[in-house]
């Protein structure tokens, strides 16, 4: 007979959980947000990621500005000018004349090339102040090229031979394994590995703070109470977690499709858009030509990659998402919640400043140090696992420490939730939520 009430309370307590988690999910899954946010959200989030960087490398040296150009050694204007008409001009005026013009506004700037700029390689450039560093990077480009060919010429350097020395050089990379020679895509492994991280930092921090805002809207609202007189409150949290997360876990399967698709059709489109490229100078490198690169190819994304990349979001997702499920418990509105956030949103914040440089040397002390702390794991490993070979017990020891911190964030934000649901009236502190975890049960 205990045994029969003993079983009978688990269904009925799993029953209660599963009423909650279907009507969290099946709520916002058929919301208008969901599925635009769905379907655009990948779009969206490679744009925002990508078109600044290629903005940025296209208007590097682009300059609205127009300069005058003083040559005191009457050797290199002409070449100078020649470069760019449209930004680079002649003057007979002199200094004074042209500061005169500067402070009226009737000119942008001026550069001065002194008699001894071979020798000292130091240019000027006069402005009223400000004007961006695309006008100094341009300036400083074109004049450095023109002067590096002078001192060549001027050491009886044939102009073949300094032609020779200019052009550039491209580096391929190959990657040896025991099956012999593969092409190696280490640069978009690494921006992809990035945009994993950040997937994961946008996915945790917004599902984590929908959980906080429907924590607080039910309080609000007293629905809670309604919710506290047939379930627990550690059934109705976790209720609102698990449904939440089945709605972050559908989107995010939705996304690896979406990518999968855009990885096989994308490839062939650009290419032929982008026609073939000249790969005379790589096969004169004896490179195989298997491990020759196409104009525009995407990978194949190992599966370990997807693994790692569902079970850090989940893991990393009930991490936060219980602290702010715990954290909406305990205040009456959203505005109250600012202060009390702040320790659970730094966590999330520091990995994303990091990203940069791990991903520059994903194998580095730092790069391992950091990605092995629990807060910080769900995005700096996934992202660590998509660049680089990281080793196994690298990865089984950050998803150990990672799950012994869930089971420990889960455990204080189950005795905040179960006093701070029901608590109305003056806003809590942080001594009071120390308060809440010795006194709940």
């Amino acid at each position: 007979m205990i045994l029969l009430a003993n079983q009978s309370e688990k269904e009925m307590k799993s029953n209660k959980i599963w009423t909650i988690i279907t009507f969290e999910f099946l709520t916002r899954v058929k919301s208008k947000g969901f599925i635009l946010s769905t379907f655009l959200g990948p779009i969206f989030l490679i744009a925002i990621m990508v078109i600044p960087g290629i903005v940025a490398s296209l208007s590097m040296e682009d300059t609205s500005k127009r300069i005058a150009v003083i040559d005191q050694t009457g050797e290199f204007a002409e070449k100078i000018i020649a470069s760019d008409k449209s930004v680079f001009f002649a003057t007979t005026k002199s200094m004074d004349e042209l500061k005169k013009d500067l402070l009226d506004g009737s000119l942008d700037a001026f550069l001065l090339i002194p008699k001894n700029i071979e020798n000292e390689g130091s240019a000027t450039i006069y402005t009223q102040g400000g004007g961006g560093i695309g006008l100094i990077e341009k300036t400083e480009n074109i004049l450095s090229e023109i002067i590096r060919e002078k001192r060549l010429t001027n050491a009886g350097v044939d102009k073949s031979v300094i032609d020779l020395v200019e052009k550039k050089v491209s580096i391929n990379t190959v990657k040896v394994t025991k099956e012999g020679v593969q092409k190696d895509y280490t640069e978009f492994y690494s921006i992809f590995g990035y945009i994993l991280g950040f997937m994961i930092y946008i996915l945790m921090f917004s599902y984590g703070a929908l959980v906080m805002r429907g924590v607080i809207n039910e309080k609000a609202n007293r629905i809670i109470e309604i919710l506290n007189s047939s379930a627990s409150a550690m059934e109705i949290m976790m209720g609102k977690i698990f449904g939440i997360a089945a709605v972050g876990l559908l989107q995010v399967l939705v996304w690896i499709v979406l990518i999968l698709a855009i990885s096989v059709l994308a490839g062939p489109i650009v290419n032929s858009v982008l026609g073939q490229t000249d790969m005379t100078s790589i096969n004169n490198m004896n490179i195989p030509s298997a491990t020759q690169p196409t104009p525009f190819e995407i990978p194949p994304i190992p599966l370990g990659t997807w693994i790692a990349f569902v079970f850090f979001f989940l893991a990393g997702y009930f991490l936060y998402s219980s602290l702010f499920a715990a954290i909406g418990s305990a205040v009456n509105q959203e505005e109250d919640a600012a202060q009390l956030q702040t320790p659970i949103t730094m966590p999330l914040i520091i990995p994303i400043l990091f990203m940069p440089a791990i991903m520059g040397n994903p194998d580095s002390p730092l790069a391992i140090i950091l990605s092995l702390i629990p807060f910080f794991t769900p995005m700096l490993m996934t992202a660590r696992i998509a660049a680089t070979s990281v080793p196994f017990w690298q990865v089984t020891l950050s998803v150990v420490l990672t799950l012994l911190t869930l089971y420990f964030s889960i455990w204080v934000a189950s005795k905040i939730y179960r006093i701070g649901i029901l608590s109305y009236g003056k806003k809590p502190q942080f001594k009071d939520l120390l308060r809440w975890i010795k006194l709940a049960k």
